[in-house]
Formats: structure tokens, C-alpha cells, sequence
């Protein structure tokens, strides 16, 4: 471990250690390391002050901006425990997460993408009569609601007004309440879709977020003068662990990317003479084939990590070949294990690293089992089951959950199948889950089905992945209507678009008479997939 057992010492340290490097750079903003660690003090107070309480949770619905950055590291900092939300949830998803997590201050985008979240979040959750003391009278337990702009409806408060809030508390007290923290208090619980249709909340601890992620600063080779573009969702372990966290580790500069815009993203990277460019493998092969490439200065690039999704040999060495990208990793993780379990190593060869998602991180153990959990022997595919520091400490609230995923002897059951070769190196075949990654993003059958079940024509529905040129898999439904029903493939899909994130809307729709289903009553998803 560094010099830091929790993360708001871990922020400390970096505002003294790197002072006058650039911490974040987004345009005409230029935040230094100093700077941020003054900004999280600040943010850690007005948490304070609005009666936030070690262990309490608080919710962060945002794009990737210094904001989310000052709000998420400053609620931390205070003793909270960090709940980030996807920004491609509909308000009735987030209000679910929150009422669960039982979160007492939501820190909000206004408008993203047209959509303004503050309007989402008060149809889902603003009837009823309030039993508690914030505004949503769906959620009692969220005392509070701040919109990180400058307006903000009456009952919600703006950025800057909470902050002003926290300016009688004094620094002196803000430095006790962190260092109430210790290693095993919980940093964040990351929800992930679940496969029984409902998010599931992964808790992991300082220590596990701090250990994990100077190892992949490490195995990574991240250097205090790198410029790491951070196109990766901060709402995901990946953008904000292996992003802002391994920054604040080795000094490097964070430059925060809202949306994944290639124009944008190239632009960053000559502007900002970015060096480290982590991010599914859709986002490098599309900055390659884009026609203006060749006129945007891409030098300074040389680490690329990716992963979640096959990576295909030719990206590997067009990253190296054409762009002079010296180091291309892939890694495999899950938010149930800190987000990290393989990683390559610098050095390993080009097919490797295209081939599998690397060998378990130092501290963790990863096997290849049956249904029973008997290990296999290498070359044979099995559930991958991961056992170490880095496995989470359970589901929120969720025993029943918990106790299927970790065994006794603490061996967590990932549902990916996988084959590991004689030296270790995993490659991730298949999904025990029907789990399908569309451009990145997890999207599970279950809770799409769910989801799709609640259109008042849809008598019976089963979803599928199906390849798609652009986004790797994309989801198909297999729709039988209710009786008399006119609904149509474009009804449906325009349905899904009001009422589920997009990456989550099915792009084709088939109609059927019925399901195919074996003797149990479970659909037989082969049969639909024709294999």
C-alpha cells in the first residue's frame, strides 16, 4: 500500500505531493492538485453541514466533469459512502437505486443530453405525501438534493449554495471526521443490473479500492506526467477507480469527457496532448477508422488499456503501428471484485494481450470451475470464480443475494465462463448470465424483459444478444402480444427508448406465437439464438 490507508488521505497526500500539477483540465478550467484537495475540503464540509453522517450514503447522478470529481471525493471525504449513478438511467431507475441504498444527499446534473434529470427524478419520485424531510415524497430517506449548476427549482439546492453552507465548519473538523475512516470502512456501493432483473449494490471498502488500484497504476505503468483522458463513465468502477483514484496515486492529470464523441475525444487528445487512453475497444476502433485522424496531432499517446469485449488482434497492432501506442493491456473485472481481476503485463506479447484478459492481480486467486466449483484443468471451459482482497464484502442489504455469489470459503462466482492457458492468462468465452455488452455497457436479459413486460400488449417476452457492427451486441425481443393487440416493432421500440436507458432498448422486435420453453418452464434461449 502507498502512504494512505483511505481515500480522503489519499487526497490530502496528492494536494501536497503534486501541489502545482494540473489535477483537472476541462477547457478553460485548470484545477491543480492543491487546488482539487482545497475544492474536496470545501464539498467535505458543506456535507457536514447539511448532516451528513459517517457510513451515510450519498448519490451522485452526473456526467464526467470536475464537479462529479470536488462532490464524489468531498461526500467520501465527510465519511459518506459513495452511491454513483449510471446518467443513462431513467428517473424510476434512479429513484430505485436511491431508495434502496437508503441515500440522504443526491449531488445532480441540470440538463444532460437534452434531458433535464432534476424533471426525471420528480416525476418518478414527487408523489405522494411527504413523510421525510426532503423534497421527493417517494423517497424519505434523501434529505437533500443539490443540482451541480448555478439554478435549481426552490426545494433543490444549487452547487454553490451548499457549498457556501459549509463555510462555518472548520477544517479542523472536517480532518476528525476523516480520520474516523480506517481501511475496512466502505468507500462505495456500485450497483450493478442484476440478472433477477433488479441492481444489485457491490460494497467494497477504502482498502480494497486503494490496493486494487495502485496495482493497476502499476501493472499500467501510470507516470506522474502522463494526461489521461477519462472517456470512461465515472458512474463505473472502470472510469472512476482505474481514472480519477489512480491519478490522485501517481499525480497524473485527469481530463474529465462527458459524452463519447469521437470528434471530441480527438480534439482532447491534440489539445490536451493526451498520453493514456483507457476505454472499451469500440471507443480506439472508432478513433482509428474516423476520416479526420490524420489531422489531429495523436503523438503523445502510449498507454491504452481495454477490455469488456473481444479484442480483435488487427486493433492491437494498428493502436501500436499507426498511432505508435507503446503499451496496449487488456484486463477483466466486475464491480462484485473491485472492478479488477487479470490484467497483462507490459512486455507480454501482442497476441496474448488480444487473446485473453491477462493473469489474476497480485494478492487474488482465479479459477475455471464446474457447477459444483471443482476446479478444471487448463484449456477447458468453466465459470471463472475469483477469491481475494479485492472481492466485495457483499450486496447492499441482500444476504440471500450475497451467499449465492461468494462461496464459504470466499470464492465469488463471476457467471462469465472462461478458459484459463497453462500460464494463467484467461480469455472470458461466454456469459452464464445471457449477460450481452452493447458498446460497453452490461445489458442484461432479465431486467430488460422485466421491463418490457410491463407494456400492457406484451403477453410474454424473452431477450437476447445479437451481433451489431457498431456496438459489438445489440438486444433482440421475442415478443408474443396479447390477444387482439396491433403493437408493432416500431411501437414497441419507441416504448422501450420513454422507458429504459438506450443502451438497454431492443433494436429488433420479433413477434412469435409462443416461447420455446423446456419442462421446468424456463425459456430455452439456444432455440431463439438457433444454435
Amino acid at each position: 500500500m502507498g502512504e494512505w490507508n483511505t481515500i480522503p488521505e489519499l487526497v490530502r497526500w496528492a494536494a501536497e505531493r503534486y501541489a502545482d500539477a494540473e489535477a483537472v483540465v476541462e477547457g478553460r478550467t485548470r484545477i491543480t492538485y492543491a487546488e482539487l484537495g482545497a475544492r474536496v475540503e470545501r464539498a467535505a464540509a458543506a456535507c457536514v453541514a447539511s448532516g451528513v453522517r459517517t457510513g451515510d450514503r450519498v448519490a451522485v447522478w452526473a456526467p464526467n466533469s470536475p464537479d462529479w470529481i470536488v462532490a464524489a471525493l468531498g461526500a467520501v471525504t465527510a465519511g459518506a459512502v459513495l452511491v454513483p449513478l449510471n446518467t443513462r438511467f431513467k428517473g424510476a431507475e434512479a429513484a430505485d437505486v436511491l431508495r434502496r441504498s437508503g441515500a440522504r444527499l443526491l449531488f445532480v446534473t441540470g440538463t444532460f443530453l437534452g434531458t433535464s434529470y432534476v424533471a426525471s427524478l420528480r416525476r418518478a419520485a414527487g408523489e405522494g405525501v411527504p413523510t421525510g424531510p426532503g423534497p421527493l415524497p417517494a423517497l424519505p430517506e434523501l434529505a437533500e438534493v443539490v443540482v451541480l449548476s448555478d439554478d435549481a427549482p426552490p426545494d433543490f439546492r444549487t452547487w454553490k449554495d451548499f457549498l457556501a453552507e459549509g463555510e462555518g465548519v472548520p477544517s479542523a473538523e472536517v480532518h476528525v471526521r476523516a480520520g474516523e475512516l480506517e481501511g475496512s470502512s466502505l468507500s462505495d456501493i456500485i450497483y450493478t443490473s442484476g440478472t433477477t432483473g433488479r441492481p444489485k449494490g457491490a460494497v467494497i471498502t477504502h482498502a480494497q479500492t486503494l490496493r486494487a488500484y495502485e496495482i493497476w497504476s502499476d501493472l499500467a505503468g501510470l507516470r506522474p506526467t502522463d494526461r489521461y483522458l477519462i472517456i470512461n463513465p465515472f458512474f463505473h468502477t472502470f472510469g472512476y477507480k482505474a481514472g480519477v483514484i489512480a491519478c490522485l496515486m501517481r499525480g497524473a492529470t485527469m481530463v474529465p469527457q462527458p459524452v463519447f464523441n469521437v470528434g471530441t475525444a480527438l480534439a482532447n487528445i491534440a489539445a490536451e496532448r493526451i498520453s493514456v487512453l483507457p476505454g472499451p475497444p469500440t471507443l480506439h476502433q472508432s478513433l482509428l477508422d474516423h476520416p479526420a485522424r490524420d489531422t489531429h496531432d495523436l503523438s503523445a499517446l502510449r498507454l491504452v488499456v481495454t477490455g469488456a469485449a473481444v479484442v480483435p488482434l488487427l486493433l492491437v497492432e494498428r493502436l501500436r503501428g499507426e498511432l505508435g501506442v507503446d503499451t496496449v493491456l487488456t484486463a477483466y473485472g466486475l464491480s462484485e471484485a473491485s472492478g479488477m481481476v487479470t490484467m497483462c503485463r507490459r512486455g507480454d506479447d501482442p497476441s496474448l494481450i488480444a487473446s485473453t484478459s491477462g493473469r489474476a492481480i497480485p494478492g487474488t486467486e482465479v479459477r475455471v470451475a464446474d457447477a459444483e466449483g471443482t476446479a478444471l484443468p487448463a484449456g477447458t471451459p468453466g465459470e471463472v470464480l475469483v477469491r481475494g482482497f479485492n472481492v466485495m464484502r457483499g450486496y447492499y442489504e441482500d444476504e440471500r443475494a450475497t451467499a449465492e455469489a461468494i462461496s464459504p470459503d470466499g470464492w465469488l462466482r463471476t457467471g462469465d465462463v472462461g478458459v484459463l492457458d497453462e500460464a494463467g492468462n484467461l480469455r472470458i468465452t461466454d456469459r452464464i448470465k445471457d449477460m450481452f455488452i452493447v458498446g460497453g455497457f452490461n445489458a442484461y436479459p432479465a431486467e430488460i424483459e422485466q421491463l418490457l413486460g410491463l407494456h400492457p400488449d406484451v403477453a410474454d417476452v424473452a431477450v437476447i444478444g445479437v451481433p451489431d457492427a457498431r456496438l459489438g451486441e445489440v438486444g433482440k425481443a421475442y415478443v408474443v402480444r396479447r390477444p387482439d393487440s396491433v403493437l408493432t416493432e416500431a411501437d414497441l421500440i419507441a416504448w422501450s427508448r420513454r422507458e429504459m436507458a438506450n443502451y438497454k432498448v431492443p433494436r429488433a422486435v420479433e413477434f412469435v406465437g409462443e416461447l420455446p420453453r423446456n419442462a421446468s418452464g424456463k425459456v430455452v434461449k439456444r432455440t431463439l439464438r438457433g444454435s
